[in-house]
Parts: C-alpha cells; sequence; structure tokens
C-alpha cells in the first residue's frame, strides 16, 4: 500500500489490497477512522442541505452576505460555508457563530445517524486485538462523542477523537487531526492506518506519511477515491475483520 503501487489494486474489495491493509491491523499499530462515512451516515441523502442554508442565513441576517463566494454559495456541505468565511474573517465572531451552529447540527444529526454497516464490530475487535484507534474528522469532536456513546463504542476510542477546532483552516486536507491523533497514541506514521471516504481524506493521509484505506459503498462512490489516486478502496467492513491478524494470548 504504497504510492509505488498506486492503482495496483484498482477494483473494489480486491483481495491483494485487503490483505495488505491487513499489516495495519496488528497489535501496537493504529487504525484512524474518518467519522461520518466509515462509521456513520452522519446526514444521508443531502441532509445537511438546510444546515447549509440555515449558516448562510446567519451570514446575510449579520450584514456579511459578501463572504459567500464560490462553492459556498450554493453547497449542501455547512463545513464550506464556515471554511470560506473563516478564510476571509479569521476567528472572528461570526466564524464562531457559524462553528457553534454546525455543531449545534452535527448534534442533532448523531441522535439518528445511522451506523455503517459493521463498522461497531470491526472496532471493537481492533480493540480485542490491541490495536488503537482514533476518529480523524472535519466534524465536531462534541456530536462524535455523543454518537460513539449512543452506539455504545465511546470505551474503545477511549476519548481519542480529534475533531474540528476553532480554526476550520486546519480542516482535511489539511493533514492537522491526524498529527494530533499519531500524538495521542504515542504511533508513528508507518505504523498507522486510515480509513476514509473523501479525497480530501486520502490528500491528508499522504501529507502525513499514514497509509489509506478507501471506504464507499459502491463503485460509483468508489470512483472519486480511485481518481484521487487511493490503492485500497472496499465497501464492507467485515472484509477488514476477516483478515486482522489476531492479538497473540
Amino acid at each position: 500500500m504504497t504510492q509505488g503501487n498506486q492503482g495496483m489494486y484498482r477494483k473494489l474489495n480486491d483481495s491483494g489490497a485487503i490483505r495488505a491493509a491487513a499489516e495495519y491491523m496488528r497489535p501496537g499499530r493504529s487504525v484512524l477512522f474518518d467519522f461520518d462515512g466509515p462509521l456513520c451516515r452522519l446526514f444521508p441523502d443531502g441532509s445537511s442541505a438546510p444546515l447549509a442554508e440555515a449558516l448562510r442565513r446567519i451570514v446575510v441576517e449579520r450584514d456579511a452576505g459578501e463572504l459567500l463566494l464560490g462553492e459556498a454559495e450554493v453547497s449542501i456541505d455547512p463545513q464550506v460555508v464556515l471554511k470560506t468565511v473563516h478564510r476571509q474573517r479569521p476567528r472572528s465572531d461570526l466564524a464562531a457563530e457559524l462553528d457553534e451552529r454546525l455543531t449545534d447540527g452535527e448534534l442533532a444529526a448523531a441522535v439518528i445517524a445511522p451506523p455503517t454497516p459493521g463498522a461497531e464490530l470491526f472496532v471493537r475487535r481492533l480493540v480485542a486485538a490491541r490495536v488503537g484507534v482514533a476518529v480523524v474528522t472535519n466534524n465536531s469532536p462534541v456530536a462524535v462523542a455523543a454518537y460513539l456513546r449512543r452506539v455504545g463504542i465511546d470505551r474503545c476510542f477511549e476519548g481519542h477523537i480529534h475533531g474540528r477546532t476553532d480554526d476550520p483552516g486546519r480542516l482535511k486536507p489539511d493533514p492537522d487531526s491526524i498529527h494530533r491523533a499519531l500524538a495521542d497514541l504515542g504511533v508513528e506514521a508507518y505504523d498507522a492506518l486510515m480509513i476514509g471516504d473523501m479525497p480530501t481524506d486520502l490528500h491528508a493521509a499522504r501529507e502525513a506519511k499514514v497509509a489509506f484505506a478507501g471506504y464507499a459503498r459502491d463503485e460509483s462512490e468508489a470512483a472519486e477515491l480511485w481518481e484521487a489516486g487511493a490503492e485500497l478502496v472496499f465497501s464492507r467492513m467485515e472484509l477488514l475483520s476477516a483478515v486482522m491478524v489476531p492479538a497473540s494470548s
């Protein structure tokens, strides 16, 4: 799963790539999960659109509509609105208000977000095998913690949740959250595997020199990751569970 093998496993759920990923699922190593996608569907079927529109309304009501440039004018992703405003008015009261509203929306979504099939069992098996786990996400760590408590795997992560900070400029593809997770877990980049579902996850992992496995529900979602250069793209968490190296007794 090195960059030298890029494109070698360009098939969904390729058995060779999945076996290669197993090398990172050994005691003393770590798996870093993106949140929305690999662990749950926080905003399924475009349900983030009302939240993005709510953030735009706040910007307009604060007489700052001129800050809604480019994609921020139409995107259904509220993080795009936050990042665009922050880029022009870093750490402003307006950016802080948008972040607070976004966090509230993510918390509400976490209460009903459907789990990714097989993710809970996979996390539990990793922990049982003494593989460290952490969340590296652009979402609020408060929302992540609420979801993990809801599905009963919060203790598996032991507080290793590295999400959005007061500096949205450090969101992925910036590798900040990955660097924080590696330091928190006490592992080197070469001993970690990141699981993500977006090209921004892949770019952040590459920047941090961490191996990457892409999660996609089907080949149409996988295509975006392949185009970005992902080697391994899989659609079933149980496939990774099946090739894990068990902890020695």
